[in-house]
């Protein structure tokens, strides 16, 4: 680990290093060593965490927020977050501050490349609201009858079975708190050999009212990616996160992913067949 002075801290990361100074004393963040003498010494792990912080600020995000979203991604909380374990691993998911309705339209895509190009995905989806996933119910069911095991986040009243512990052919609905960081998170996630894709969202402050009248307004946080690394990561989590809520369950999809090798096979074709997908979903929007 490299020992760096504030100095060449500052130079690293274009933070100012009174800035940094008065992030340590206001939020405990970054937390450096110190010498025998005092003075502070940085990690890279400082370093790159303060550059995701000045990319989250850069987006909207305020200060004590943006930390805390570093913060998060570095740690295991009860309760983790999707978005910030995958944020830390692939380098190019870069997060872009989109509109739900664009949203909409890479899920969209997602989900029929999965249709046209997945052969027995693991699949996760979180809606936020239950009223959210009704909507592409069918969809969903349709995805699920071609897949290993396929989950579903939501503010549902219930957890449902989906015809066996996941290892049926319907989705298996698992009720979540919107209080909870996946209560913020917009998720489809596919792992699947020689396929693999995410679409991660972290709603900005409600400035819109969900599900109602200007829905579509609502703005995210939003990062996708085809790394396969970072992909299963999300799957990870998401099975994590259904073992809190049903230990049995979770286990199960804990065990499939670990069998699974990652989707490797010809990661720039299934790139590209994805982007054009996209592209012609958002363009037919405008």
């Amino acid at each position: 680990m490299a020992e760096l002075a504030i100095r060449e801290v500052a130079e690293r990361t274009g933070i100012a290093a009174g800035t940094i100074r008065m992030w340590e004393q206001r939020y405990g963040f970054p937390d450096p060593d110190r010498t025998a003498s005092g003075y502070r010494r940085y990690s890279d792990d400082d370093v790159e965490s303060l550059r995701r912080v000045a990319s989250f600020r850069r987006l909207g995000l305020s200060i004590p927020a943006a930390i805390e979203r570093v913060r998060g991604a570095a740690e295991e909380p009860e309760r983790p977050s999707i978005f910030a374990a995958v944020a830390n691993i692939d380098a190019m998911a870069r997060p872009q501050l989109l509109r739900k309705k664009t949203l909409v339209a890479i899920s969209r895509a997602i989900e029929h490349e999965t249709l046209a190009s997945a052969t027995a995905p693991i699949l996760f989806g979180a809606f936020q609201h239950e009223q959210a996933y009704r909507q592409v119910e069918t969809r969903w069911k349709r995805l699920a009858r071609q897949a290993d095991a396929t989950t579903v986040f939501a503010d549902f009243s219930a957890q449902s079975s989906g015809g066996g512990n996941g290892s049926g052919k319907t989705p298996v609905e698992m009720p979540i708190d919107l209080d909870d960081a996946i209560g913020n998170e917009w998720a489809v996630i596919v792992d699947a050999p020689g396929y693999c894709a995410c679409l991660l969202g972290w709603e900005h402050p409600r400035e819109v009212t969900a599900m109602g009248p200007d829905d579509d307004k609502r703005r995210f946080e939003a990062i996708w990616t085809v790394h396969p690394r970072a992909v299963r990561r999300a799957a990870e989590v998401a099975s994590k996160l259904v073992g809190q809520l049903d230990p049995e369950y979770g286990g199960a999809l804990e065990a499939l992913l670990a069998d699974r090798p990652l989707a490797t096979e010809q990661p720039a074709p299934a790139l590209t067949s994805l982007t054009n997908r996209a592209m012609a979903y958002i363009d037919a929007q405008h």
